[in-house]
């Protein structure tokens, strides 16, 4: 019983589970699609029902990829729902789990280290996992869960990806034994976790298509490809992971950064997209004057248009640790002249704030006009009472006025995505 035992728990296509449960549907036989059709046909599903599924309809497609004679429900993103759901399935586990050993890995997604809990309840793993699953189906109106059950949280992932999904029972068991026997042969090596398009493709080229050709290769050959990165690679071709839920709750990162970014709706030309990366550091800044942190470093990536197929980026300092909107907004403004081509359509903005260190930190020099940043500091922190209490776009610089701005559309968003403040459906 002292052995290491995980869950990994996946709510079965959540979103789009949510919405069947609000309508008093079944969640895994009504045909629904949660999108945003004002988007046009090539809007992306952001989940389609198991039902569907069933149908050969791929999760994350989009629109016309839908089979045309088949009916089903369109239901508009509520991302704030989601979330609330999120929220009451994760006090379900908290009533037979303590929050040490759950790890929530994604809105729909957790790890849980249930080693002790099996003495406790007197129950073996399936059996565990099995009652976490009942009191989610019965107190959310009938979501599903899909379990993994392993002896490492690497274990757990891939029992879940893998076997879980073949399971009678949506449960799916490994150890390293059984990972050696059913899994060591499964192609393509993007199915296993943490193993990305770019790392199986250079596997590819040294003739490994599977992970019992990483465990078998030298690893002197590993790590002469892929660095550091290879001991993951190993380790994880042996059915091996160190890692614990401790671990992780304990995780200090040496370096703090924040970041924002969008998709633009279509391609912008070089004066709207600089308006665009004006309003997205705006929303960065008071983040940082929130979080009582200072940064000396800025970094901007631009993807161009598909057509271009190009993308340009950099990262700079700024010469001292600053708070300051007017001093990081004039750092993107230069940054974003001197690296983008005025020439090229623009579809990807993404910008960020790098090395955070506590406001104590901030640099002064002779030529540091403190009364002015004083003014400044109070005034954005004034913006962020006010944004906080009457909602993102109680106060907007004048360019999100812009025809092409995006920062008023986006303020009613949640990742992106429709908050559902305003429920549509079709």
């Amino acid at each position: 019983m002292d052995d290491r035992m995980y869950l990994c728990i996946d709510l079965k296509s959540f979103f789009a589970s949510v919405e069947c449960a609000e309508r008093g549907l079944d969640t895994m036989t009504t045909r629904l699609v949660v999108a945003d059709p004002s988007r046009g046909r090539g809007a992306i599903c952001l989940a389609v029902s198991p039902a569907l599924k069933e149908l050969g309809v791929r999760n994350r497609c989009r629109i016309y990829e839908i089979p045309p004679g088949i009916d089903y429900i369109t239901a508009l993103p509520r991302m704030k729902l989601y979330m609330e759901y999120a929220a009451r399935i994760y006090s379900v586990y908290l009533r037979y789990i303590s929050p040490e050993d759950i790890h929530v890995y994604s809105i729909d997604e957790c790890f849980l280290d249930i080693t002790s809990y099996r003495r406790l309840y007197d129950m073996n793993e399936r059996d565990l996992a099995k009652m976490l699953t009942d009191a989610v189906y019965r107190e959310t109106g009938g979501i599903c869960a899909t379990v993994g059950i392993g002896t490492n949280l690497f274990l757990a992932k891939v029992a879940l990806d893998i076997t879980a999904k073949h399971a009678p029972d949506r449960v799916g068991y490994l150890d390293e034994a059984e990972f050696r026997r059913t899994v060591w042969y499964h192609q393509p090596l993007t199915d296993i976790w943490n193993v990305g398009r770019g790392s199986a493709k250079r596997l590819e080229k040294m003739g490994i298509f599977d992970l019992r050709g990483v465990a078998e290769c030298e690893e002197a050959k590993l790590y002469r490809e892929f660095g550091v990165n290879a001991e993951y690679l190993i380790d994880h071709a042996h059915g091996r992971e160190p890692c614990t839920i401790a671990d992780i709750h304990a995780y200090v990162a040496k370096s703090e950064s924040i970041s924002n970014g969008q998709i633009l709706f279509e391609d912008y030309r070089f004066d709207d997209a600089l308006t665009v990366l004006k309003e997205m550091v705006d929303p960065l800044v008071l983040e940082l004057i929130e979080r009582r942190k200072v940064t000396d470093s800025i970094s901007l990536s631009v993807g161009y248009s598909r057509d271009m197929r190009g993308s340009a980026g950099t990262t700079v300092k700024l010469g001292g640790y600053t708070n300051s909107a007017k001093k990081i907004r004039r750092a993107f403004v230069d940054c974003f002249r001197k690296t983008v081509n005025p020439n090229y359509p623009i579809r990807r903005i993404n910008v960020g704030l790098n090395d955070l260190q506590d406001e104590t930190c901030a640099t002064l020099d002779l030529f540091t006009d403190l009364d002015a940043e004083r003014r400044e500091l109070e005034l954005q922190k004034t913006v962020l009472g006010l944004r906080k209490k009457y909602g993102k776009n109680a106060i907007l610089h004048g360019i999100s006025l812009e025809e092409k701005a995006t920062a008023r559309e986006r303020n009613r968003l949640i990742g992106g995505h429709n908050s559902g403040e305003e429920d549509r459906e079709s």
